[in-house]
């Protein structure tokens, strides 16, 4: 749980508030960067329940909607999504980020390897 200053100037203590759409009050713990929605854009968005990341699939906005997920993420997963605790939702995030740091990391690597292998094929058929 997090406590919040009410408007009034008083301590007002809030209940979680995830999984309550968009009304859902989001603590600053949860706001900042989301990683794991820029790397892996709509699979991410399905496994947080934020289906506007699925408009990546939309010609000529889609390039668009990783950019978005990156700042507006965790938002959207907070107010999207139940979550045990504002813990349990960073360390679901970090999870994503990490998931979508290996898979740029095998893209990279399977990219690299591609243009090696060309370049070498492309060698033996000049020979």
């Amino acid at each position: 749980m997090y406590d919040q200053q009410a408007a009034f100037g008083g301590a007002q203590s809030y209940g979680n508030t995830s999984g309550q759409g968009p009304a859902a009050t989001v603590p600053a713990e949860v706001q900042g960067l989301n990683w794991g929605g820029l790397l892996l854009s709509w699979i991410w968005g399905i496994g947080n329940n934020t289906w506007l990341a699925l408009l990546a699939f939309v010609p000529f906005i889609g390039w668009v909607v990783p950019f978005v997920l990156l700042f507006k993420g965790n938002e959207w997963a907070w107010r999207n999504k139940q979550w045990d605790s504002v813990e349990h939702f960073q360390a679901t995030q970090r999870k994503w980020a990490i998931a979508g740091l290996v898979v740029l990391g095998i893209g990279l690597a399977f990219g690299c390897l591609s243009i090696v292998l060309s370049a070498v094929a492309g060698g033996l058929s000049n020979s």
